[in-house]
C-alpha cells in the first residue's frame, strides 16, 4: 500500500539526514499517500510559519505514487523546489528521483507535470488536465494567485495595436480613449494611484467591440471577462501620465467552478487555525474541494506564551489624535530595546509620518522597509512587504502592529469585493476582511512565536473596541498580558 510505503521510506530518509525533524513528517506523508490512493479530496492546515522541511514529507509520496499529477506552486516555491528539495531527495535516495516536466504541455506519459497558477488555469481552459490529479501547496494565496492569472491588462501598446486592427473604426476609438483618459487622470491622486472603474464607465468601449472582428489580444479575454463577476480599475502613471486597465474576477474560483470534479485533490496551506477561521468556508470549496479528510498540523505547545501590550483604551484609527497615539506608544516599545524592532502600518500617510517622528528621536536606527537595518534598528513598513522580506531580516524584539492588517476599501478590488457581498445581503467583514486579515495577522507573527524572546504590541484600538477583537485575540493565543512596559 502507497502509505505504508511512503512512510517506510520517508522514515529511513529522515534517519540518514538525521537532524531535528520536524514533528508532522510522517502524518504529512500518510495523509498525501492516502489521497493520491483514493483519488479524493484533503486539506491540510500547516501552522502559519512553517519551517518548509515539510516539502520533503510531500515529495515522498509522489515520487512512489504512479497517478499522473499536477503539482501547482508559484515562482518563489517553484524555485525551492528545483534548487533545493528536489536535489535533496535525489541525493537522499536516488530510487526517488520526481521527474517533473516544465512547459505549456507535458509530453506524452510525463507523470508529473510542474504548473504555475497561469497555466494551470490555461490548462483547464484548454482541457489539457485530462485525468490528473492535483496538487497545490500553497492554499493559503490560492484566492490571490487565481485572481492574477485570470487578470486581463489593457496596456497603452494594446489600444494602439486595437486601432491598427480596426481601421474604420479608429475615431470611435480615439473619442472612448480620450473620454476614459480623461475620467482617469483627473481623478484625485491616492498613494496606490489606482482608479476604480464602474460597469458604465466601460459599457461604451464593450458595445463597439462587440461589433468589430477580429480583435488583437487581449481583447477578446477583455470581453469575456464580463458580469457582476469582475471589476475594473487603471494603473496610473503619473510620470508619464499614463494609465494600464486591469480587470480580474472578484471570487476567481467560481470562475474555475468545476475545476475539481472527478479529480483527486491535495491542497496543503499555512491557514488561520481552525478555531481562529471557525465559521468560515474551507480554502477551495467554491474550486469544488470537497474535503474527505481535513486536518490541521500544528506546532507542538508553546512553552511560553506570546507577550502581549494592548492597552485597554485606545483611540480608534479614524480618530484625529491617532497619529500622535502612534508615535508616543512607538517611542516608549523603542526606548531600552537592544533587538530589532518592526512597525507594521498599511496606511501610507501614518506610517511614513511615524517613520519620521521616530527618526526625529532615534535618528538613523529608524529606516523604512530597509532589509539592512541596524542590531537595534527600527524598521516601518507595509504588511505585504514584511511577510515577504521577514525570512531576509533577523528575528525582531518586538513586532509592533500600528494597524491590524485588514484591507482598505481604497482598493478597488477590496470595494468591489464588499458591493458584492452587501447586495447579497452578507457579513462583507466577517466574510471577508477578518479571515484575510487574521490569516496575514498569523503568518506575520509566526516568527516571533515560533522563535520566542520577543514581545508584541498592537496599538490598534479596534482590537478592544470593537467585538470583532475578540477572534483576533483568539487567533494569537497563547499570549500572556503586558500590564506595562519593562526594558528588555
Amino acid at each position: 500500500m502507497l502509505e505504508a510505503r511512503a512512510h517506510q521510506q520517508l522514515k529511513a530518509l529522515l534517519q540518514h539526514e538525521g537532524g531535528e525533524p520536524w514533528p508532522h513528517h510522517l502524518s504529512l506523508s500518510r495523509l498525501v499517500a492516502r489521497s493520491l490512493r483514493r483519488s479524493d479530496h484533503t486539506l491540510v492546515r500547516l501552522a502559519p510559519g512553517s519551517d518548509p522541511s515539510w516539502w520533503i514529507s510531500l515529495l515522498v509520496p509522489l515520487a512512489l505514487s504512479e497517478e499522473p499529477l499536477a503539482l501547482v506552486v508559484s515562482e518563489a516555491q517553484r524555485q525551492r523546489l528545483l534548487q533545493v528539495e528536489l536535489p535533496r531527495l535525489g541525493r537522499a535516495d536516488p530510487s526517488l528521483a520526481l521527474p517533473c516536466f516544465e512547459g505549456d504541455r507535458p509530453p506524452a506519459g510525463a507523470r508529473v507535470w510542474l504548473l504555475n497558477h497561469h497555466q494551470l488555469v490555461a490548462a483547464w481552459q484548454q482541457g489539457l488536465l485530462g485525468t490528473r490529479q492535483l496538487v497545490i501547496p500553497e492554499a493559503e494565496q490560492l484566492d490571490t494567485l487565481l485572481r492574477q492569472a485570470l487578470e486581463v491588462v489593457v496596456t497603452p501598446q494594446h489600444w494602439d495595436q486595437l486601432r491598427r486592427a480596426q481601421p474604420a473604426a479608429e475615431a470611435s476609438l480615439l473619442t472612448l480613449h480620450e473620454r476614459l483618459n480623461r475620467q482617469v487622470l483627473s481623478h484625485p491622486r491616492r498613494p496606490n494611484q489606482l482608479v476604480a472603474l464602474a460597469p458604465e464607465d466601460e459599457a461604451p468601449l464593450r458595445h463597439l467591440l462587440q461589433l468589430l472582428s477580429p480583435l488583437p489580444e487581449p481583447w477578446p479575454a477583455w470581453l469575456n471577462a464580463q458580469g457582476n463577476g469582475w471589476t475594473s480599475w487603471a494603473q496610473v502613471n503619473p510620470e508619464l501620465l499614463q494609465w494600464q486597465l486591469h480587470r480580474q474576477p472578484l471570487e476567481p474560483l467560481r470562475v474555475l467552478q468545476g475545476l475539481l470534479e472527478q479529480r483527486g485533490a491535495v491542497l496543503l496551506g499555512q491557514l488561520a487555525s481552525a478555531r481562529a477561521a471557525a465559521g468560515q468556508p474551507e480554502p477551495g470549496v467554491a474550486l469544488g474541494l470537497q474535503p474527505v479528510v481535513s486536518v490541521s498540523l500544528g506546532d507542538p505547545p508553546l512553552a511560553d506564551p506570546l507577550p502581549l501590550y494592548a492597552p485597554l483604551r485606545q483611540p480608534l484609527p479614524n480618530s484625529p489624535h491617532y497619529g500622535l497615539h502612534l508615535l508616543d506608544q512607538s517611542r516608549r516599545l523603542v526606548l531600552g530595546q537592544a533587538g530589532l524592532t518592526v512597525v507594521l502600518i498599511d496606511d501610507d500617510a501614518l506610517r511614513r509620518g511615524l517613520t519620521s517622528g521616530l527618526a526625529a528621536e532615534f535618528g538613523s536606527r529608524v529606516v523604512h522597509e530597509s532589509t539592512a537595518p541596524d542590531g537595534n534598528g527600527v524598521i516601518c513598513a507595509r504588511w505585504s512587504w514584511w511577510l515577504e522580506q521577514q525570512q531576509r531580516l533577523p528575528l525582531p524584539s518586538q513586532i509592533v502592529v500600528g494597524l491590524l492588517p485588514l484591507a482598505s476599501l481604497e482598493d478597488p478590488l477590496t470595494a468591489a469585493r464588499v458591493l458584492a457581498l452587501r447586495q447579497d445581503g452578507r457579513d462583507w467583514f466577517r466574510e471577508c476582511l477578518l479571515p484575510d486579515g487574521l490569516n496575514r495577522l498569523q503568518l506575520g507573527l509566526a516568527g516571533l512565536r515560533r522563535h520566542g524572546g520577543g514581545r508584541l504590541a498592537v496599538l490598534d484600538g479596534r482590537l478592544r473596541g470593537r467585538s470583532w477583537g475578540r477572534q483576533v485575540l483568539i487567533a494569537l493565543e497563547p499570549w500572556v498580558s503586558l500590564s506595562r512596559l519593562l526594558p528588555h
